[in-house]
């Protein structure tokens, strides 16, 4: 009960006067498990939602993209539920998964150059993957606008190449080593990590907590689901809270290249309002506009 007169302290008065503390508890990561494939329509039809949910909920998560290995060859393959037994009969699915969540699908290529396998954009993925998490993302993103919206076959190592080398890497030398065994020694590690917990149709989520408890979400879902299965994982039972979207200037400065309903999902804006909120949000001099398969999209004036 002692207090001294020169400190003003009552108690200890050993203790600095003035120190540096840290009361913010260390934040627990979840872990997330995006399960998908370079051909996979619905992982394409699902990227608004998961690129929003990654901007306002990404300080919760860990990422972790796996490749799925949707189509090692046609040989032998048939998906009798679906219909699908050859190349062909991939288009008319991929065109109604295309109108049904307004991310442009073209898939005439089934008809006359279809993709013989998605082993080879996957490869290429795991390859730029050790270099550089991030350009790894960037490049599956150029991949799937490459084979859905222009649709280009990126099973084709010309295609692959010139994708990889817009990324600023030597696209030659990246596609000569994915073609490597070592490479798809990667691949396969994927592949038995997602067998592992289970996953057997793409896209698949799963997110894992500190107990090993988590939670499975299979399809494309809306946003919902996905803040409820972050909330269902993190022990502490806390409201999430949202970090601030980033503006259009600086999503489109790191996408460049960006659908209507992009930016529908990600500012929560009706069809007919995104002309006028991009007017207003970007310079005249940083963008063009253009259509294809009767949407508009914006591509940053580089």
């Amino acid at each position: 009960m002692f207090c001294d007169l020169e400190t003003g302290v009552c108690g200890d008065a050993s203790e600095n006067a003035v120190q540096t503390i840290n009361l913010k508890q260390p934040q627990k990561k979840i872990k997330l498990y995006y399960v998908t494939d370079p051909i996979c329509s619905h992982c394409w039809a699902l990227e608004p939602v998961l690129r929003k949910f990654k901007a306002q909920y990404g300080q919760y998560v860990e990422f972790h993209t796996l490749m799925g290995g949707l189509l090692e060859s046609w040989e032998g393959f048939a998906d009798v539920k679906n219909g699908i037994g050859s190349p062909s009969d991939v288009a008319g699915h991929w065109r109604e998964v295309g109108e049904h969540s307004r991310m442009p699908i073209d898939g005439s290529l089934w008809y006359d150059n279809p993709v013989q396998s998605s082993f080879p954009p996957s490869r290429v993925y795991k390859v730029i993957q050790k270099k550089d998490e991030n350009l790894a993302g960037t490049f599956l993103r150029r991949a799937r606008e490459a084979v859905f919206a222009f649709n280009q076959n990126i099973g084709e190592d010309s295609v692959l190449i010139r994708i990889v080398n817009e990324l600023g890497l030597d696209g030659k030398e990246i596609v000569n080593e994915a073609a490597k065994e070592s490479s798809q020694q990667l691949l396969d590690q994927d592949f038995v990590l997602a067998s592992s917990m289970g996953v057997r149709g793409f896209p698949t989520i799963i997110m894992v907590n500190e107990e090993n408890h988590g939670v499975k979400i299979v399809g494309a879902r809306p946003l919902e689901n996905y803040v409820k299965g972050l909330e269902q994982v993190l022990s502490s039972g806390e409201k999430l809270k949202e970090q601030s979207l980033p503006g259009l200037t600086e999503l489109l400065e790191e996408e460049a290249l960006l659908f209507s309903k992009e930016i529908e999902v990600m500012y929560d804006l009706a069809q007919d309002q995104v002309a006028a909120y991009v007017q207003d949000e970007l310079s005249s001099n940083f963008y063009k506009q253009k259509e294809i398969l009767g949407e508009s999209y914006m591509v940053k004036i580089i």
